[in-house]
């Protein structure tokens, strides 16, 4: 099997199937699968893939389990030489997985990569494009949401002078289109690291990548649309600071000493606060 794709939804009945019919047109030259994985959605998601396209590979989810669990159980039984792992909100181009594919195998020194992310008029989506890894300053940047008085605090972060046309290494890519060697997953023991709920653990992976010795690269040889967060747009915006900010804490626990994450923990509080003042005044 050339190709394993796996896929997390919750919620996506609305843009699944465009991804599913998607990926079958991505594939025209190589062995390809595609793992679904639902968490436990309340529209008919499981059950609109289980009925027009019985030959993905359904795991329905008695509970939402977030982003790397899921990923992580898909992975434990693909077959694939490389791992795709794909929102459900994308659509890949025509022919285009068997070109990443191909890729991939002539550069052995790539442990992950992705491509460019576009918006569905072919634009660049600069929302979805590689990052530098975070540090405390930003981090703390977005807690107190300090970039809304001050756009250019988080430039370097969002690596600003990013060129999506350059085939170049960089820290970190998103998780929503991410092409992995399986010698990665198996050095590892996972995909995503299980600590991590939601948020972060692409970037956590993209480090671990690093610290075996492996590329992480963003290519452009094929594009992708990225409609970017639609299950996360259905969540108030205190559910997502409260696990954003968890899984921030998590990864400089891990990465960073005590008088670095430290901080993070200390400012945590006021971030969800404000959160939940934003809700508060939603309504």
């Amino acid at each position: 099997m050339d190709l394993s794709v796996i896929t997390v939804t919750w919620n996506s009945a609305k843009l699944i199937g465009e991804q599913i019919e998607s990926v079958k047109n991505g594939c025209h030259n190589i062995s390809f699968e595609e793992f679904v994985v639902d968490n436990a959605s309340t529209d008919d998601t499981a059950d609109l893939i289980a009925k027009k396209y019985p030959e993905v590979k359904l795991i329905r989810n008695n509970k939402n389990q977030g982003f790397g669990a899921p990923n992580n159980t898909a992975a434990q039984i693909c077959a694939g030489e490389f791992l795709l792992f794909l929102n459900p909100d994308m659509r890949v181009e025509a022919g285009s997985l068997d070109k990443m594919v191909e890729w991939m195998r002539s550069h052995t020194d790539v442990g992950v990569a992705s491509c460019r992310l576009v918006d569905e008029n072919g634009v660049l989506n600069t929302d979805a494009q590689p990052r530098r890894f975070p540090e405390v300053f930003d981090q703390l940047a977005i807690i107190l949401k300090l970039p809304h008085i001050f756009p250019s605090v988080l430039n370097h972060y969002l690596f600003n002078e990013f060129d999506a046309n350059k085939e170049q290494e960089v820290d970190s890519v998103r998780g929503s289109f991410m092409m992995m060697r399986r010698e990665i997953f198996e050095k590892l023991g996972f995909v995503f690291d299980p600590r991590y709920y939601i948020w972060f653990e692409d970037v956590d992976t993209c480090r671990e990548v690093k610290r075996l010795g492996f590329k992480v690269i963003h290519t452009p040889i094929i594009s992708c649309v990225d409609y970017i967060g639609q299950s996360f747009k259905q969540q108030n915006s205190l559910w997502r600071q409260v696990n954003f900010t968890k899984s921030m804490l998590q990864y400089f626990q891990k990465w960073e000493p005590w008088y670095k994450w430290m901080w993070i923990a200390m400012f945590r509080p006021i971030g969800i606060d404000l959160a939940w003042l934003n809700d508060k005044f939603k309504k």
